[in-house]
């Protein structure tokens, strides 16, 4: 057999991969899903899960396997049961509505989304009228509006800036989902403070870390690749966000929950191709897409760092070791 045969050609002219540094999993993402792992090895399954605990397919489908199940609202959930709360955080009336079935709730808030909604509540307190800049739909979206929804208004464009109506102008304040992009975060709080020139904000960015670092490794990733594929799923914010920033710092860009998804039509031209992965997306994932050109042939691969994480969250205190089980 000749060496061409023994040799699998790199893929319409392939040459390096690049992977984004930082990329995938964030604190928040591996608190919540350790949580429920905990919650099932504590409890046995079934536990239930208000909403998907993250944003992403294949987490959610492995906790299944598992005995997680996932409902929309806790009124889905048998009374007394085992239930946990989402990253995403959740309203004040979920937590009353849980209460009053009984259920034993573990809360797996990211700490950065429970920093939003005691801004809003601070806010709302001190008499202000709260602009959320999020987007509508969003499950963290929807739990900060559950804050005060009479004294909150989303906004998620400029334009929306310029149609807003408030009680009182001189007492008007804003907050931000978690994971939307930077630089549309930026403009949008530009415009805000140009219609309304006393509006305060919150003590630090409300975009949390990995969102920002994330998207900054992406900037500068697609800055030497021709396309940048990014490991996510559809519903994850922060994952779109990454295909969107990829664009517009000059890459071509595609959303793919996994390499089976990857279309050859996307890889012509490419020389270099850079990956990331959203903050919910597992590192398996991102390896199993490199595995993927490896089998094609292409042999350098290459990290490109950004910055260096290490934030960790404690656990929710349900689920600590040593901990009562909740509400017990």
């Amino acid at each position: 057999m000749s060496a061409a045969t023994d040799t699998p050609a790199k893929p319409l002219g392939i040459e390096r991969v690049v992977l984004a540094s930082p990329r995938g999993y964030c604190a928040g993402v591996d608190r919540a899903v350790q949580t429920v792992e905990l919650a099932l090895e504590r409890h046995g399954a079934p536990v239930y899960v208000r909403k998907e605990i993250v944003h992403n397919k294949h987490v959610v489908e492995q906790l299944r396997r598992r005995g997680a199940i996932f409902v929309e609202e806790e009124t889905e959930v048998p009374a007394g049961s085992v239930t946990v709360f989402s990253a995403h955080g959740v309203a004040p009336s979920v937590r009353a509505n849980a209460e009053a079935r009984s259920l034993r709730t573990i809360d797996a808030t990211c700490p950065l989304v429970t920093k939003v909604h005691v801004e809003a509540r601070r806010f709302v307190a001190d008499g202000y009228t709260v602009i959320l800049i999020g987007h509508d739909g969003h499950e963290e979206v929807e739990g900060t509006m559950g804050e005060a929804p009479e004294h909150i208004i989303l906004v998620q464009s400029e334009e929306d800036v310029d149609s807003l109506v408030v009680p009182d102008p001189e007492r008007v304040a804003y907050t931000t989902q978690t994971t939307l992009a930077v630089e549309e975060t930026r403009t949008i709080i530009e415009r805000l403070r140009e219609r309304f020139p006393a509006i305060v904000g919150p003590r630090t960015d409300d975009i949390c870390y990995a969102t920002t670092n994330r998207q900054a490794a992406v900037r500068q990733l697609a800055q030497q690749c021709e396309l940048v594929l990014v490991v996510g799923s559809r519903n994850s914010s922060n994952s779109q966000r990454l295909v969107e920033v990829a664009r517009d710092s000059g890459a071509r860009s595609h959303l793919i929950d996994n390499a089976r998804e990857v279309e050859e039509g996307w890889l012509e031209g490419v020389r270099t191709l850079g990956i990331s992965s959203g903050a919910s997306a597992p590192e398996e994932l991102v390896q199993e897409l490199v595995e993927r050109f490896a089998q094609d042939g292409v042999t350098d691969v290459s990290e490109l760092e950004f910055t260096r994480e290490d934030v960790r969250f404690m656990l929710p205190k349900a689920i600590r070791p040593g901990a009562r089980a909740p509400q017990e």
